[in-house]
């Protein structure tokens, strides 16, 4: 099933239809979507890394989960299939894809769909409206990013921190200096590492045209980005997706932060969902480059506005007693795009 996720987009598979054996799972992938190839012309993805995803779906045997969820990037000018990273995009549509094939029984009106995410370990509860039975996409919920509304998909994320990277700030330091630059190494769901726009000499509200075209500023990231993968207990990362680079602003259209993401080396159209919960969780540590620059609300419960360039993503924050972080949620919304056979001969 082909799916919209969120501002993502890709294939959804249950695991019993893919090969077993991994080298034959990911070769069968890049078939599918047509990597290595800058055009992916071959295949049904869309040139880009939103449009290039995978998610693999099975029941569950844990206690606390129906279905696991395992989200492969394919990469689009590379022969890559990575389970390095969680997609908090994709998953939007593994609630609804986990309904259509039998996976977890619909209730009338919402079904809650407790979903393990294999590749860290955490656990998502979706609400998913489904009246009669039925997962309705249609409906009044309007993200941006993605054209028109749908119905709603809530996420809560339980338990995220440090996902990853073993903790939540995986050197114990809420700034670190990276080739003369302050940093924040978070993990919150998704590894991402936060510096100040202007430390690198941009504003951070350029267009991602101007900053993919930008070579200078990339090498100045790429160089941060594989000094920061060892020190985020991720090793060498020059081969992975993984961490995020989150460039951060203070907020020009009433949010509470501004930011530009390259993930890793192009920069996204928005921002994902788990790297907006890592930033969002970046702007309420004390001391942190995010804190300084972000217009955070008071209170237990903290909507968090992450302005993107192309609108917001709004990140709900629980705190706890001690003013950490104890719950992250997020609304996105899903549509089915097409059911059927792809081929990979």
């Amino acid at each position: 099933m082909w799916m919209r996720g969120g501002t993502s987009k890709g294939g959804y598979f249950l695991a019993d239809d893919l090969p077993a054996d991994t080298a034959a799972r990911d070769a069968f992938l890049l078939r599918v979507m047509g990597s290595p190839d800058p055009r992916q012309i071959d295949g049904m993805g869309g040139a880009h890394p939103l449009t290039s995803k995978v998610a693999v779906v099975r029941p569950s045997q844990r206690a606390d989960a129906d279905v696991d969820y395992l989200f492969l990037q394919v990469f689009v000018d590379r022969a890559v299939v990575t389970d390095a990273q969680n997609c908090g995009n994709i998953l939007a549509g593994v609630g609804p894809f986990a309904i259509e094939r039998g996976l977890v029984p619909a209730a009338d009106g919402e079904t809650r769909v407790r979903i393990h995410m294999e590749n860290t370990g955490q656990t998502a509860v979706a609400r998913v409206c489904t009246p009669g039975g039925r997962v309705r996409y249609a409906g009044d919920a309007r993200i941006d990013g993605v054209p028109g509304t749908a119905a709603p998909v809530p996420l809560e994320f339980m338990d995220t921190a440090g996902s990853s990277c073993g903790a939540l700030l995986p050197t114990g330091r809420a700034v670190d200096v990276i080739d003369g630059v302050e940093a924040t190494l978070i993990d919150n769901g998704m590894p991402v590492v936060v510096l100040r726009a202007a430390d690198l000499g941009v504003r951070g509200d350029e267009t991602p045209e101007r900053l993919d075209a930008d070579t200078a500023l990339k090498a100045r990231l790429e160089s941060i980005r594989l000094k920061a993968g060892p020190l985020m207990n991720l090793g060498d990362v020059a081969d992975k997706s993984v961490p995020k680079m989150t460039l951060i602003a203070p907020p020009a259209a009433g949010g509470a932060i501004a930011t530009r993401t390259f993930i890793p080396h192009r920069c996204h159209d928005a921002i994902g969902v788990l790297g907006a919960v890592s930033v969002a969780t970046a702007c309420a540590l004390a001391g942190s480059p995010a804190a300084a620059l972000a217009v955070m609300p008071d209170g237990r419960t903290r909507t968090v506005s992450v302005e993107h360039p192309t609108g917001e993503t709004t990140v709900v924050l629980e705190m706890a007693a001690d003013g950490s972080v104890a719950t992250a949620a997020i609304l996105r919304t899903a549509r089915k795009l097409f059911d059927g056979i792809v081929y990979a001969d």
